[in-house]
């Protein structure tokens, strides 16, 4: 069971947490905007957004112009707003679960939205009236379908619904929708390579195009989970106790469940399958600052934000000029995040 916190945050430690956080993404977001093959320097990185901000653009370098501005600049955004998606949505599942090891990869939810995706990329399934949006939507319902019948399965199984039966259940269902991911690509032609980079897990070369379909989801996501956090710190103690609050606990289930769907949705429609965030950085929010879902959640976006834009910037940097997929960097630091988590649990609960 995870273990919240009942102590508040004094107004010193707020303020250091969200000061870190802010610092922490302005120097990733820096860093992955100026270091790459192409070195920019940082004078000259705030020249062209002030030039290009305020159309006084000088005497410009048009090729350092075209890579920040064209390139590096929306890729960093996109791997912000991913990076937010996936670790909010997780903090919420593991709030709403009281469960550490919940995240949107290890319930499945990533595997449902990534054959939403994939569906709709096989089949160039459009539904009337949503153009390009029909792949984060399509993507979104089946994240949402996925983790209902997870937790169906896992309640039918064990009526509890232990920590360990909840995993279990969703590692087979990503097994099952990872079998029909890979039945569709061995049918696949010419989207093949389409789907294989996809599938992995990147950021690169998407464009304004890909954070306009993320952006609103994002919004809605975010601000619907936030609204509820101080429903879900009530319902960390568990749902009888938070009925006599005069919590409506399930419209809140319903809404926690379906806001971190969108979520996690919109992000795999738009990244691929990146594993681990949502794991990791609510996880460690929560060690260094409490499990307050009112500060959580708000510093899960910020932290998230900036972990995925690091691992975007070694990704792309490590092996220069090749590009590494930008899950498998995630994976090599949440597995063994993962398997920590598991051994202090089962020793706690031997305890």
């Amino acid at each position: 069971m995870l273990k919240l916190s009942t102590r508040t945050f004094s107004a010193s430690k707020v303020w250091l947490g969200y000061s870190l956080s802010l610092i922490l993404l302005a120097v990733s977001f820096t860093l992955a905007i100026t270091l790459g093959s192409v070195q920019v320097p940082f004078k000259e990185m705030l020249h062209i957004f002030w030039g290009t901000l305020f159309g006084t653009n000088g005497e410009m370098d048009g090729m350092l112009r075209t890579i920040v501005i064209d390139i590096r600049f929306p890729r960093v955004v996109l791997a912000a707003l991913v990076g937010a998606s996936l670790a909010i949505a997780g903090a919420s599942f593991q709030g709403l679960l009281k469960n550490p090891l919940a995240d949107p990869y290890t319930l499945g939810v990533s595997s449902g939205a990534s054959v939403g995706a994939v569906t709709t990329i096989f089949f160039g399934l459009t539904i009337p009236g949503l153009g390009s949006f029909t792949l984060p939507v399509i993507s979104i319902l089946a994240a949402l379908i996925t983790l209902i019948i997870v937790l169906t399965f896992a309640r039918f199984v064990e009526r509890s619904m232990k920590m360990e039966t909840i995993i279990l259940t969703g590692i087979i269902f990503s097994s099952f929708l990872g079998s029909i991911l890979s039945l569709m690509i061995a049918l696949t032609g010419e989207e093949l390579r389409q789907i294989i980079n996809w599938l992995l897990g990147s950021v690169s070369m998407r464009g304004w195009d890909y954070i306009k379909l993320i952006a609103p989801f994002f919004i809605i996501g975010a601000l619907l989970l936030m609204w509820n956090a101080r429903e879900l710190n009530a319902m960390a103690f568990g749902e009888e106790r938070a009925q006599h609050l005069g919590v409506n606990v399930q419209l809140r289930k319903y809404v926690v469940l379906a806001s971190g769907s969108l979520l996690t949705g919109a992000a795999v429609a738009v990244s691929g399958t990146i594993g681990f965030v949502g794991l990791v950085v609510p996880h460690m929010v929560r060690m260094a600052w409490g499990a307050d879902h009112r500060h959580v959640l708000p510093l899960s976006i910020l932290n998230g934000a900036s972990l995925l834009i690091v691992c975007d910037l070694v990704a792309r940097t490590i092996i220069s000029p090749t590009e590494l997929p930008i899950g498998v960097i995630t994976a090599l630091i949440g597995a063994p995040v993962f398997g920590l988590i598991l051994i202090k649990k089962r020793q706690e609960s031997r305890g």
